[in-house]
């Protein structure tokens, strides 16, 4: 997003981070940006710096440690809140997750509930933005699985957990292609995510396709892909052959939990009990005049380095 800000616009960027290393898709030493580099949860250190900017991308999240979780995912948005300056303040792209959404983008009473700590403080955190004096400034966004990066690490970009996860997924390809589950989900590459928010920020703030308690919302995303759909594209992509397979109905999928004892959360229960992690209305590329520049897998896959046939890339762990 910030080389995409560079590119397309002449907005000067404040970038708060704490690890400068990792920032590699610009050069920092652009004239346009400075860097803040410092914890989320220590906002008073740059209270200075943050009043005086007029748009807000919030971004940051944190996960596995529950009061770390609560830290960073709520009580730091509020005190980020409180260090901008309200009246030169015009807008707020606040980044959270679909998963704390239904089909019709209203938020699940089960995240809340049931949700691990990440989902549990980003649904907790979204109510209490939904109440805040500035919600008529913010923006929600909630991506759905976004890919980005390459599966060897390398490249500019950094790589997303989807595309990581492609390389294990992948290698088991061969088995995988005889299973069959009635499921679907969105996608969306991080730089269409990119080009939607530059447009946000960009343009007259409009209204999303939901208003919601005063915010605007976008989930982003391309159009639902069924879990079978994708298996038979992974395996033309890689020139394998797709065969009949074996249909994983709901009540074999809970025989095999007892039968392998495993573990399931009451949050993991309901996600099995979904399956069609799908939403209506989304918010592509195209939905503000743009072309997606990833629209399917395939050009995702590519874009990901994945080979079409023979062995993947070695991964690099240097990064």
């Amino acid at each position: 997003m910030t080389a995409w800000l560079l590119e397309h616009s002449d907005a000067q960027l404040l970038l708060w981070l704490r690890q400068p290393r990792k920032l590699t898709a610009i050069d920092q030493r652009h004239p346009r940006v400075e860097l803040l580099v410092g914890d989320l949860r220590q906002p008073r250190r740059f209270c200075q710096q943050l009043a005086s900017v007029d748009r807000v991308i919030h971004t940051a999240t944190a996960w596995g440690d529950p009061t770390r979780a609560w830290a960073v995912n709520v009580d730091a948005v509020k005190d980020l809140l409180a260090c901008l300056d309200h009246q030169r303040l015009q807008q707020v792209l606040y980044f959270s997750t679909a998963s704390i959404l239904d089909r019709d983008l209203e938020l699940l009473p089960e995240a809340e509930q049931w949700g691990t700590e990440y989902i549990q403080t980003k649904a907790v955190c979204l109510r209490q933005l939904m109440a805040h004096s500035l919600r008529e400034k913010i923006v929600a966004i909630f991506p759905t699985l976004i890919f980005s990066g390459r599966i060897d690490g390398g490249g500019l970009w950094p790589t997303s957990y989807l595309t990581a996860g492609l390389r294990p997924l992948l290698q088991w390809l061969w088995l995988a292609r005889f299973l069959r589950l009635d499921a679907s989900y969105h996608f969306i590459h991080g730089a269409d995510v990119a080009s939607i928010c530059g447009h946000l920020l960009t343009t007259p703030h409009g209204p999303g396709p939901q208003h919601w308690g005063g915010m605007h919302r976008h989930v982003l995303g391309q159009s639902p892909l069924t879990v079978n759909r994708t298996m038979a594209q992974l395996c033309r992509y890689r020139h394998m052959v797709h065969p009949p397979g074996v249909t994983l109905h709901h009540w074999l999928m809970q025989a095999l939990v007892v039968a392998f004892r495993i573990q399931l959360s009451r949050w993991d229960r309901l996600t099995l009990q979904r399956r069609h992690f799908v939403h209506h209305p989304i918010t592509r590329p195209e939905s503000f005049g743009l072309a997606s520049r990833f629209p399917n897998l395939e050009t995702v896959l590519s874009a990901a380095g994945v080979p079409q046939r023979g062995q993947l890339p070695a991964a690099d762990h240097g990064l």
